[in-house]
């Protein structure tokens, strides 16, 4: 799972289950990579080791965070370049807003897509990851 995340956003707290997730099914093969953005109303000022420090300190992330990027417009990651070929979502092509997430396969395919507001943990989240893990 791919996710453009923030310290300073409504939807920060879903650091935690973040972690939740990634400490139920790493042991599967599951894997979550954090992607600081400051695109989305400069929501993470911050440097990359203050990033990380927060994280860990707040929420206990364990989980891998990338240096800060940009996930949409002329300066987007090329990461972010594939994953938003993937046209479901409210926005297709476009990251909506922090912690859009993004559910790639073994197989480096984006298999499901899902909007900030919805949590990690959600019913559809965990059937998507349980399919994918099987």
């Amino acid at each position: 799972m791919v996710v453009n995340v923030a310290s300073n956003c409504g939807f920060t707290p879903q650091y935690a289950t973040l972690e939740s997730l990634y400490a139920r099914f790493r042991d599967r093969g599951f894997e979550i990579l954090g992607v600081p953005c400051n695109q989305f109303a400069g929501q993470e000022p911050g440097t990359d080791s203050e990033i990380a420090g927060f994280c860990e300190r707040n929420y206990g992330v364990t989980f891998p965070l990338t240096a800060k990027a940009d996930v949409r417009g002329r300066n987007q990651h090329p990461l972010y370049g594939e994953l938003t070929k993937f046209k479901a979502g409210l926005l297709p092509g476009l990251v909506k807003w922090n912690f859009e997430k993004f559910l790639v396969s073994r197989d480096g395919e984006v298999a499901a897509r899902f909007a900030p507001a919805v949590q990690p943990d959600s019913p559809k989240v965990l059937a998507a990851i349980e399919e994918l893990l099987c």
